[in-house]
């Protein structure tokens, strides 16, 4: 959660500075080119491959095997990694064409982007071996540090790219712009850094060596390949949403605006799907990797079971939220600054879409590794590969046929999400022999019900803030500071009246911690 609010501030930083115009476009997208190889190499890939193999190191061997297994994946990243991103800095203007081919329409903003570009690729490697530092930590039953550590990157590059782009800037010959993209590289540095000292603690330290030959790196990389394909689907997806993106001419603000107001709102919807999807994955994946390598399967379909009934218990009234109470939370959040009106109206519009598939993409980070803690890469890669194409396909016709602009490449790449989601659990359902459908089926339906009594209310309360305050910055936060808790309540009291009390399991989750901390304290 801290990792996902200390983001969505750094996004406030970005709105307030450069709102949607050509910088932020730019700035987007040669971050999300190294952003996209992280989610799909490392912490896509790289996880799914090492978690369950390292897991499996540990339970089954010395630690001292282990350590050196992580030394080897270590070694081989600084090698693999570094190589490519002097590839990817070398061939930054080749990238770009191919990712953002509209981009060549306004003048300066190919050349601005192949400059982000290239600044922010050395990112790449240094979060890469964050993640292999925080599947290293999983493995352990060490979460809460590794958790934290994309905070700090959060905080590093806010901190750091305003120092350097906004103070120190005039003074050293840095545009604002060209601050926010070093200081995005210093932040992923201190993501590494702030998990050496856990690291260090259980006796992992770091010592270069190689041996391609290891059973266990072998695995690992044999592992990786169909895993990179296995977890494309999205990242892909949404790089070919902004290709098409690039390519569309608002009435208003002509070809500088859709690739933001989509950047926007997906960081937005990024929010729940951390703080949920994500954090319930990486609790998942190494128990049932245990109980793979145990072959205890009742276990791991119970663990699979109850790990998507929570996902679904607390996306889905999220996916309603973001939709009923996405301008108000937009306009709350980014307008201010260079982020007008118009801007907060065309995000909200995406952010309403993208929020159908919000549950598929959460699900998605429970399902998807389960495959790997099997030993199946292959199945993940091949319906992966099947979801690109359909993109592409769906993508074109809603933006030169259809003409939804940037709400249509929202809804292709929730509708993706989706249909990833429903054939890999009927897949897995097969391979296992069930995982309790008819249980969780009928927990969904209890939360679609209480969802909906939790929709209607928030709408009328909406509707009611909004005509009674107007639709200025202020009135949007009064109207998302009275909705939203009116909405959880809602949404509380039904799921307790509706029998599923794994509520108060999910929020003791959330304030044990806080209430330990004041006990030890008192």
């Amino acid at each position: 959660m801290a990792s996902r609010v200390t983001g969505l501030a750094r996004e406030m930083a970005m709105a307030w500075l450069f709102g949607a115009s050509m910088s932020y476009d730019a700035f987007m997208l040669g971050f999300r080119i190294p952003n996209l190889t992280r989610d799909l190499f490392a912490e896509g890939a790289l996880s799914s491959a090492f978690v369950p193999t390292f897991t499996e190191y540990l339970a089954k061997r010395s630690k001292e095997d282990a350590a050196r297994l992580a030394n080897l994946v270590a070694t081989a990243i600084i090698l693999v990694v570094g190589t490519f991103c002097a590839l990817g800095m070398i061939f930054a203007p080749q990238l770009v064409d191919l990712l953002a081919s509209g981009f060549r329409a306004v003048p300066g903003k190919f050349e601005l982007a192949v400059e982000m570009t290239r600044i922010m690729f050395p990112f790449l490697l240094l979060v890469a071996l964050a993640a292999q530092a925080m599947g290293v930590l999983n493995a352990c039953n060490r979460f809460g540090v590794p958790a934290m550590s994309s905070t700090f990157f959060n905080i590093g590059s806010v901190f750091f790219g305003i120092t350097l782009g906004v103070v120190l800037g005039p003074y050293i010959g840095l545009d604002r712009i060209e601050g926010m993209a070093i200081g995005v590289v210093f932040g992923g540095l201190l993501q590494l850094l702030y998990q050496v000292p856990s690291l260090i603690g259980l006796g992992f330290t770091f010592k270069p060596m190689i041996d391609w030959s290891d059973p266990g790196l072998r695995r690992i990389l044999k592992l990786m390949g169909p895993a990179i394909l296995g977890n494309a689907a999205v990242q892909i997806n949404v790089m070919v949403t902004t290709n098409f993106a690039s390519q569309i001419n608002d009435p208003v603000r002509g070809f500088d605006g859709p690739v933001s107001w989509l950047s926007y709102a997906f960081r937005f919807m990024q929010l729940p799907l951390g703080v949920f999807g994500v954090a319930i994955g990486s609790a998942t994946l190494p128990s049932i990797s245990r109980s793979a390598a145990a072959g205890n399967m009742d276990e791991f379909r119970q663990t699979i079971s109850n790990s998507l009934g929570t996902v679904f218990l607390l996306t889905l009234p999220s996916s309603i939220g973001l939709a009923v109470l996405g301008e108000s939370i937009i306009g709350a959040i980014y307008q201010r600054g260079a982020f007008q009106v118009y801007d907060t109206e065309q995000t909200a519009l995406a952010l309403s879409f993208f929020a159908i598939g919000l549950s598929g993409y959460a699900a998605l980070k429970v399902l998807v590794p389960a495959f790997y803690s099997l030993g199946d890469a292959r199945t993940p890669m091949l319906v992966s590969i099947g979801s690109i194409v359909i993109n592409w396909g769906v993508a074109a016709t809603m933006v030169h046929g259809v003409e939804l602009r940037q709400a249509g490449l929202a809804l292709t790449t929730s509708a993706v999400a989706l249909f990833g989601f429903l054939v890999q659990f009927l897949m897995l359902r097969n391979r296992i022999g069930g995982i309790h459908g008819r249980a969780l089926l009928a927990k969904l339906v209890r939360i679609a019900a209480a969802s909906a009594a939790m929709a209607a209310v928030v709408w009328l309360s909406s509707r009611g803030m909004r005509a009674w305050t107007g639709t200025d910055h202020w009135a949007r936060l009064a109207d998302v500071a009275v909705s939203m808790p009116l909405g959880v309540a809602v949404y509380y009291g039904a799921v307790k009246a509706l029998g599923l009390h794994e509520i108060d399991m999910v929020a003791r989750s959330f304030t044990g911690p806080l209430q330990r901390r004041l006990r030890r304290q008192s």
